[in-house]
């Protein structure tokens, strides 16, 4: 059998699908881009399984390419709006995930970005490396304490769940949290509180942070209109996905000082970022990073062919989102 994958991943993954047998051809054009439509076109024909990574969308057409051998889509990646999911159900092609191994990985990023843009450290690097710190000064780059502080999770998740858990307990922050599901255990376990709607939390909070997939309903949750009814002294947080925020309304809000600040690692015109944005010194930017560690990459990547190994050997991978 023969797995294609559009880009180099860590050996893990591909180790495992070899020690099987299969056929392996990876994409080494796309070491350090995204895989063209023409690169996986072409080495998608006669596959039996695609592991792609978020930066290629994988719609009918590349689907149709492949065959109708095709028996699964393996994402590298939580998230899946990369992947036409109805397209592939149409064909009887399975489309899984990474969660859960990414976890810890990226609520620590979280944490890192929430620290930094509230101690102002990125902007205190830059200060000091351009030969402006000539002496201390009892007002010198005043930051802002997380201990204590409100922190409002959108997207009680897995990661949502973790950056919550490292807050109460590391922090003693008080957690607010919205979700589409209540979780009462939750609650109970933490001292969490539930917020019935993202308008109603958002004024409430000191940090918010977000954690939700990217969907129709999704899309620009924070907007113009949300962004004001943030604290200007809130901080935002997105290690989600980017176009969660209209970023237009983000860069009009950093400015005028609408909020505080922000800290992003996930863009809405991704690898674009907004020029705007790098002009301002109150947001922290990352290149889509929260879970770019060797250890959790390694882990990804071994969890990819874990899915594609159970669906061609027949039986229901661990981490199907369609089927």
């Amino acid at each position: 059998m023969k797995v294609f994958i559009t880009r180099p991943i860590p050996s893990s993954g591909t180790d495992l699908l070899k020690e099987k047998g299969y056929e392996v051809v990876v994409n080494m054009e796309a070491a350090d881009r995204p895989a063209t439509k023409e690169e996986i076109l072409n080495g998608i024909k006669g596959t039996d399984a695609l592991l792609c990574t978020l930066t290629e969308k994988i719609d009918a057409e590349i689907m149709e390419a492949a065959g109708p051998q095709l028996k699964i889509i393996a994402n590298y990646a939580v998230g899946f709006d990369n992947i036409d999911v109805e397209a592939a159900k149409v064909r009887n092609i399975l489309v899984t995930n990474t969660p859960g191994v990414l976890t810890n990985t990226v609520a620590e990023h979280t944490f890192a970005l929430m620290l930094a843009i509230a101690h102002r450290i990125s902007e205190a690097d830059r200060f000091s490396r351009a030969g402006k710190y000539t002496a201390w000064g009892p007002q010198l780059l005043l930051g802002a304490d997380l201990s204590g502080k409100t922190l409002g999770i959108v997207g009680l998740g897995r990661i949502g769940s973790r950056v919550a858990h490292h807050a109460i307990k590391g922090f003693d922050m008080k957690v607010l949290y919205y979700d589409v599901n209540r979780h009462e255990e939750f609650e109970k376990e933490f001292s969490a509180q539930y917020v019935a709607s993202v308008e109603e939390l958002l004024p409430l909070c000191d940090f918010v942070s977000l954690h939700v997939p990217l969907l129709d309903s999704t899309r620009h949750l924070i907007n113009e209109a949300s962004l004001k009814m943030m604290k200007p002294s809130a901080y935002l947080i997105n290690t989600s996905r980017g176009a969660i925020i209209d970023e237009k309304a983000l860069v009009e809000a950093l400015t005028q000082k609408t909020i505080a600040g922000a800290a992003l690692d996930v863009f809405e015109f991704e690898p674009e970022i907004n020029a705007e944005l790098k002009n301002l010194e109150n947001v922290i930017l990352t290149p889509h990073i929260a879970s770019a560690t060797e250890e959790t990459r390694q882990a990804m990547s071994k969890l990819a062919a874990e899915n594609i190994i159970e669906a061609l050997e027949g039986r229901v991978p661990p981490n199907l989102v369609s089927s």
